[in-house]
């Protein structure tokens, strides 16, 4: 009888980590009431067993039902968060255009699944007096938050991009901003592309992953960004790597999300063995099927957002 009214205290308990508050609360007087009915089939009713045996089912009934409110009220209080953030993120993101400049370019932000928190990926391209300047970075941490610190860095690049006169400086007075927002442990990782109207690339990297480099010949290399630097936030000291851009040429900038994806298997996504998926076809299609492949790869089980951004020079 002992085994019965473990199984009746056992029951709220379960209901508590999966169904609503109500249903907790049914299952929770179902297994009270039985309880007390079929105490009497191993103890006599009024005898100190029985009243112990059901007092225990009430309790650990009445314990489930306040954790079943609990969890409620924080998956309400996460899906709230989660869509301001979601909210503030495509307000931060702004659509870009086809072409900046001499330079073809699309845009595409890919989201987690549902139960994983909005990232502070981003993306922004800007013409210059210096020519075609553009920006994929990746904020460290989840939510608002992060979301927040993605607008300012998008904000002091807006303004660095079309002040300052080469990469180096604009890196240096976006740093400047951040480290003035952020605490000792927050940081952000970048990569930065200058199209010069000479044909000229310049790329320079914060503790970021390298762009992918596809050439007109169908080579497809990962770009030598130089020597590892910090991120924003953490002092950086970046090398400009140059180099000139065959007509034909793309290049493709992202962020961590896609390169950590994993399959059930626990496998990265290879983008090397992707990479002439882009290499072909209208840019957008190009990275409509790129992230396709991604979704056969993960079972569509992706825990980070990503930012992508494939730019081609005619």
């Amino acid at each position: 009888m002992t085994q019965i009214n473990g199984v009746f205290g056992l029951a709220p308990i379960l209901a508590a980590t999966a169904v609503s508050v109500r249903r907790t609360l049914l299952v929770a007087v179902l297994a009270t009431g039985f309880s007390f009915l079929l105490g009497p089939l191993g103890s006599p009713p009024g005898s100190r067993d029985w009243v112990v045996r059901a007092i225990f089912c009430a309790v650990i009934s009445a314990v489930a039902v306040l954790s079943a409110a609990n969890r409620v009220r924080r998956e309400r209080q996460l899906v709230r968060m989660t869509v301001i953030a979601q909210a503030a993120q495509q307000a931060v993101l702004r659509a870009l255009p086809t072409s900046v400049g001499p330079v073809e370019l699309a845009g595409r932000y890919v989201s987690a699944t549902a139960d994983a928190l909005v990232g502070g990926d981003l993306y922004e391209v800007t013409s210059t007096p210096h020519g075609v300047r553009m920006i994929v970075g990746d904020v460290r941490g989840k939510g608002l938050e992060a979301v927040q610190l993605a607008a300012t860095v998008l904000g002091a690049f807006r303004q660095a991009a079309v002040e300052q006169p080469d990469l180096t400086a604009v890196v240096k007075a976006m740093d400047a901003v951040v480290s003035a927002v952020t605490g000792d442990e927050d940081f952000v990782t970048v990569a930065l592309v200058q199209v010069g109207v000479d044909g000229r690339v310049d790329v320079v990297s914060c503790g970021h992953h390298p762009p992918l480099l596809l050439g007109p010949n169908g080579a497809v290399t990962l770009l030598d960004t130089g020597p590892e630097t910090t991120p924003l936030g953490l002092d950086p000291e970046p090398a400009v790597m140059s180099m000139r851009w065959a007509p034909g040429t793309r290049l493709l900038a992202y962020t961590d999300g896609l390169v950590e994806a994993r399959n059930p298997a626990g496998e990265f996504f290879s983008l090397l063995d992707h990479a002439g998926t882009l290499a072909t076809g209208a840019l957008q299609d190009a990275l409509d099927a790129l992230v396709a492949e991604l979704h056969v790869h993960t079972g569509r089980r992706l825990r980070d957002d990503m930012a992508l951004l494939l730019v081609e020079f005619p």
